[in-house]
């Protein structure tokens, strides 16, 4: 297992690592036929308001996580580290989407990598989110930030995408739908970045500790325990895949390419 990003050429990551735990029983969802950027038309789906208005619907979550201390604590000191494995993927000019509002500096670290010739649109299905990230990327004109639900089709084309964290916050369909989307999303040469939760090691000592928080607060997040990313996909066979973990396993990012 390698287990640190290596930007580009980053090796494929725990082949042999069984993974075996089945899949956490998740609450039923509709996953959305469509959808528009910014009509602000988009309904915040029940799984979300039922499970996460306090950390994502509420002015109180926004106050207490949007702060990049909060983040690198959450993450247990890797924020930085895993943001930066993403910026590293992205060039200056580059047109990308972030499919999801993320608390602390991620938006503007990625906005300042692309530079004032590129162009970083930001979407989230929650109004909330999309008003704040808006005030945060305030005056960086090649940002974006409007309303849409990631689990909608019809994005693109992008040059890359850069999805962190979002999948472990959503049920199995939405998994599905968002991973293929985000692979239709970008162009023949283009680039589509996952980075979020995966299986740490077996002796990891924190591994009791995230799987309490997960069962408590997380009902989605197992299911990265139990399956690839790229096992969402419609048609894997059609993509190049390279995964890396960092700090025990506990963390991954997955780079997928389109075959040419």
């Amino acid at each position: 297992m390698n287990d640190r990003f290596l930007p580009r050429t980053s090796p494929a990551d725990d082949a042999s690592d069984p993974i075996s735990r089945s899949s956490p029983h998740t609450a039923a969802a509709t996953v959305p036929a469509g959808g528009a950027c910014g009509t602000g038309a988009a309904a915040v789906p029940a799984y979300l308001s039922e499970t996460y208005t306090w950390a994502y619907l509420s002015d109180l979550g926004t106050k207490v996580f949007d702060k990049h201390l909060i983040v690198q604590a959450i993450l247990w000191g890797n924020a930085d580290r895993l943001i930066d494995s993403v910026v590293a993927e992205l060039k200056p000019g580059w047109r990308v989407l972030q499919p999801a509002c993320v608390y602390g500096d991620f938006s503007l670290r990625l906005a300042r990598a692309l530079g004032p010739t590129g162009r970083l649109d930001v979407r989230d299905i929650a109004p909330i989110q999309v008003a704040l990230t808006r005030r945060k990327l305030a005056g960086v004109a090649q940002a974006t930030v409007d309303q849409e639900d990631a689990a909608a089709p019809g994005k693109g084309p992008y040059d890359a995408v850069a999805c962190f964290f979002l999948l472990h916050e959503v049920p199995e369909e939405y998994k599905r739908a968002i991973v293929n989307n985000m692979l239709d999303a970008v162009g023949p040469d283009g680039t589509v970045i996952f980075v979020d939760y995966h299986r740490p090691r077996a002796a990891h000592p924190l591994k009791p500790v995230m799987s309490l928080v997960f069962d408590r607060l997380e009902p989605f997040a197992k299911a990265l325990w139990d399956r690839e990313i790229m096992d969402y996909a419609d048609h894997p066979e059609a993509w190049t895949w390279k995964k890396t973990t960092v700090f025990g396993g506990m963390y991954q990012k997955v780079i997928a390419r389109r075959r040419t």
